[in-house]
């Protein structure tokens, strides 16, 4: 397992206009050749927008968009004419493909804090496609077939328990709270990284909430 912790990821946004970014893999100017991906998985971004601020219309290609709000609501538009606001508990997934634009705003009165997460597809190309699964379960695996990948919300209460699915790859991020994996304490914003997972299991120390990705390759 290789434990990256909160404060080794790199800095990013424009604090002066209400955005700030922090980016767990190599991204825009802080380029790290031994951290461009793990898995499918090649960015995962912690991103605060204060109310008002957000991401102009900007583009996207061959890449599989999946995001997770925190708190705050996110409000989502592309060219392919969806228009959404996404909220906790929501899946949202921008199929890029060949070629998508999207604008993402904080149109609230609150802050928004949200997690984006990169895959890069099995086959790049293809149509764009848009998706958002409205409170999904703990139990629900959603599925990106186009990245080789599976993603599991598990929310644990104190001393609860739960089995981190076997993978080729496992990423696991812990969205808020604390918990122990294998040996590991992780709080908010940390990350594992395991190769070959097998048996492994997830302790809430308190009430917490994480994300995993299951990943046939990298």
């Amino acid at each position: 397992m290789d434990v990256r912790r909160a404060a080794q990821r790199y800095p990013g946004g424009d604090p002066a206009t209400g955005i700030e970014s922090a980016h767990a893999f190599s991204f825009g100017p802080h380029y790290d050749p031994d951290n461009l991906r793990f898995g499918a998985v090649i960015a995962c971004n912690e991103e605060r927008l204060a109310p008002g601020a957000g991401f102009d219309e900007h583009p996207h290609s061959h890449t599989e968009i999946v995001t997770w709000v925190v708190e705050g609501e996110l409000t989502h538009r592309d060219s392919e004419g969806n228009e959404t606001v996404v909220r906790h508990g929501d899946v949202q997934r921008l199929s890029s493909a060949g070629g998508v634009r999207h604008v993402e705003r904080n149109d609230a009165d609150v802050p928004l804090t949200f997690v984006q997460m990169w895959l890069a597809p099995v086959r790049p190309g293809g149509e764009p496609s848009y998706e958002i699964v409205r409170g999904i379960a703990d139990s629900t695996p959603y599925a990106v077939p186009e990245a080789g990948a599976m993603l599991h919300v598990r929310r644990l209460g104190a001393g609860e328990r739960t089995a981190v699915p076997d993978g080729a790859f496992v990423y696991v991020h812990v969205v808020r709270g604390e918990v122990r994996l294998g040996d590991e304490e992780l709080g908010p914003g940390d990350a594992v990284r395991a190769v070959a997972a097998k048996d492994l299991e997830a302790e809430g120390l308190t009430p917490a909430e994480v994300l995993v990705w299951e990943m046939t390759a990298g």
